[in-house]
């Protein structure tokens, strides 16, 4: 089964051009997009057309020739009474004029349509009906009506329904009549202020009142909308019968730089609309679905091409397309309202290298590390995004593995390389292993051991704007010698009012210069062990048989003082401190070229071997590889004076906007 994509031209989920081909040497694309960019391909081919269509065109005209000639057929009587309408809207229901031969009777002039009652005649009527009346309590009705006619205040007020009755034919315009109003009335108040009497005078206070022209203001803003001509509405859908066969005949406008945003596939020789995608003109309307089987475009014959014939014939196209359809027989579900859901991506994906991605085409590349907002999970496989910021210049959605999909095929390949793995030596197995031992004496990581066997995919993203009284701390990542020491130093050094270290624990006796509390926190084995078993310590190591760590008690109690705490950490302790509620903003300091590194190096006066400089970019490379699905931004130290200018602009940032964190961080 071949495919194609409809960006505005057709293509197909299928990976490009040439889908017949690759399906034959095995490939998995199954859909193109059908109105990919020019270079992908935009040859016209000559247009055939099938008897069926031929048919189907037939009874369409026989139809719309049978509604002519009905048309003529209507009575003359009721065309008249349209064509006043239309020329008269105020004939209506409460005129029963409408219902005569405009032929015979001669209307009266609309003013006398709506009664104006005078008080003497309402007066006398009623008194010829008292004097008809020979029932008492019906006279005495009577008289309370006189009495009440002859009221002041309700013959005030008939003479309000008469001033309005008598106004009443004078339609209120269907649109505003001017978007100037405060223009003219600026112009009226600018002409009253030379008028001596009374009233030019107070015309020129009411128009200058602030008040007055705020409305005016309003309605001028208003009227402009309202008055602007509404543009031809061109995206229409008709259902008509041939035959057995219902079709369904959709016309939708195509800008040219708006994709149609849809994928089409091969099911024998049908052409069928595979996926709709997110910001294409096909969504917009909402005219085409998936499962129509796509008979003909703009008079062109679709069914029995392949996707990348379907693909060359729409590459060009664009204004009004007419699209005949046999629409899908599966019952559509209701439309549900998705929302956006934001991830930030913990791998690299390149469409290009996918065989299993649906429509190459459409396929969106990222980095770990990037920031996508998932706008449909429709098909649980292939998630429709946008990556944060590319939003203005990405009109149609990309593509993306989903979750489950991603780890499916991960633990795949994990078991895959796992069979593989007695191939190779025993001591080089041996070693490994013991490396890993060897690494989890020195750093706490017992709530870590899963990490290795974790399938990274997405994590699900919010925006967080940090408190001015609760800073995020700052965590310096990166292998020895590569200057991330030296930068926390610098800023606790120059800025000792806004910075501070989190005084660490430690089993060694108190030294006489120290002071409990400010240079470490003395506690007794016991009670670091116990610490550590329950997750406070961010990490720990053993040196000249004393323990020593960094709490997460400790990184709270700067927090507590308004400051910012900046640590230099191993990547190790980066799960604890994630885990706790500190919400760390956390910097990979990445060293620079070998030769750079040595320039650097050799300014502390270090003088390191080829092998040591090598061993430093390669446990960079390491670390960026199993952690940097955890960095917020990365610094590379090719100069300490640029590094720490970019350090202090990372950090400033914090205050002014606000960043992407964990939604676990904020529940």
């Amino acid at each position: 089964m071949t495919t194609s994509h409809l960006n505005g031209h057709v293509a197909g989920e299928g990976g490009g051009r040439g889908g017949d081909e690759e399906l034959r040497v095995g490939q998995q694309h199954r859909e193109m997009a059908v109105d990919c960019p020019g270079e992908l391909g935009s040859r016209t081919l000559p247009v055939r057309r099938s008897a069926q269509l031929e048919r189907i065109r037939q009874h369409q005209e026989d139809l719309r020739r049978r509604r002519e000639e009905e048309g003529r057929q209507l009575d003359l009587n009721a065309s008249l009474r349209l064509k006043q309408l239309s020329q008269n809207p105020h004939i209506g229901i409460d005129n029963p004029t409408f219902l005569q031969d405009t032929h015979t009777s001669q209307q009266p002039p609309l003013s006398s349509q709506h009664t104006l009652l005078e008080l003497d005649e309402l007066l006398l009527s009623l008194k010829q009906v008292r004097g008809c009346l020979s029932d008492q309590q019906s006279q005495n009705d009577i008289e309370l009506v006189l009495a009440l006619l002859n009221k002041s205040e309700f013959q005030s007020a008939l003479k309000i329904h008469n001033a309005v009755a008598n106004n009443m034919h004078r339609p209120s315009p269907p649109y505003p009549q001017t978007h100037q109003a405060l223009q003219l009335a600026l112009e009226v108040r600018n002409l009253s202020q030379t008028c001596q009497n009374k009233e030019g005078l107070e015309l020129c206070s009411l128009l200058s009142d602030i008040r007055l022209q705020s409305l005016l203001l309003a309605h001028d803003r208003i009227a402009e909308k309202e008055m602007e001509p509404e543009p031809p509405t061109s995206q229409t859908e008709t259902l008509t019968q041939w035959g057995e066969e219902t079709v369904k005949i959709v016309h939708i406008e195509k800008a040219r730089d708006i994709p149609l945003g849809a994928t089409v596939r091969n099911e024998m020789e049908s052409v069928i609309i595979s996926r709709i995608v997110r910001g294409g003109a096909a969504e917009r309307s909402g005219l085409l679905a998936e499962g129509d089987e796509i008979l003909e475009i703009n008079g062109i014959e679709i069914k029995g091409k392949d996707v990348n014939q379907v693909f060359d014939i729409l590459a060009d196209m664009h204004g009004l397309l007419t699209f005949v359809l046999i629409p899908s027989t599966q019952s559509k579900p209701p439309p549900v309202k998705e929302n956006v859901v934001h991830v930030k991506a913990h791998f690299d994906y390149d469409p290009s290298d996918d065989p299993y991605v649906p429509c190459r085409e459409l396929g969106l590349s990222f980095q770990k590390g990037d920031i996508l907002h998932i706008i449909s999970q429709s098909d649980p496989n292939w998630w429709q995004a946008y990556r944060d910021g590319d939003e203005d210049n990405q009109p149609l959605a990309g593509l993306v593995p989903g979750k489950s999909f991603q780890q499916q095929r991960e633990a795949m390949k994990q078991t895959i390389e796992e069979d593989k793995e007695p191939e190779k030596s025993g001591k080089l197995w041996c070693a490994k292993k013991n490396k890993r031992k060897r690494k989890k004496l020195l750093y706490n990581t017992q709530r870590n051991d899963d990490i290795d066997e974790e399938i990274l995919t997405y994590e699900e993203m919010a925006l967080y704007h940090q408190p001015a009284n609760r800073k995020r701390p700052i965590a310096l990542i990166g292998p020895t010698s590569c200057g991330q020491g030296e930068l926390r130093q610098r800023l606790l050094n120059n800025h000792p009012e806004r910075f501070a270290g989190a005084v660490p624990h430690t089993t060694r006796s108190r030294r006489d210069v120290e002071l409990g509390g400010r240079d470490y926190h003395f506690v007794s084995r016991q009670m670091f062990e116990t610490e550590l078993a329950a997750g406070k310590l961010i990490e720990s190591g053993e040196f000249e048989k004393n323990l020593y760590g960094t709490s997460t008690d400790s990184v709270r109690q700067v927090i507590n003082t308004g400051k910012i705490c900046v640590l230099c950490l191993h990547t190790q302790a980066l799960k604890v401190l994630r885990s706790s509620d500190l919400k760390p903003y956390i910097i990979f300091i990445a060293p620079p070229s070998q030769e750079r590194l040595r320039a650097l190096l050799a300014k502390d006066h270090k003088n390191p071997k080829p092998e040591e400089l090598r061993d430093i970019i390669e446990r960079a490379r390491e670390m960026e590889q199993s952690w940097g699905h955890l960095f917020d931004a990365i610094i590379v130290n090719t100069d300490q004076d640029k590094a720490y200018g970019e350090l202090l602009r990372l950090i400033n940032k914090l205050d002014t906007e606000p960043q992407w964190v964990p939604c676990s961080w904020l529940r």
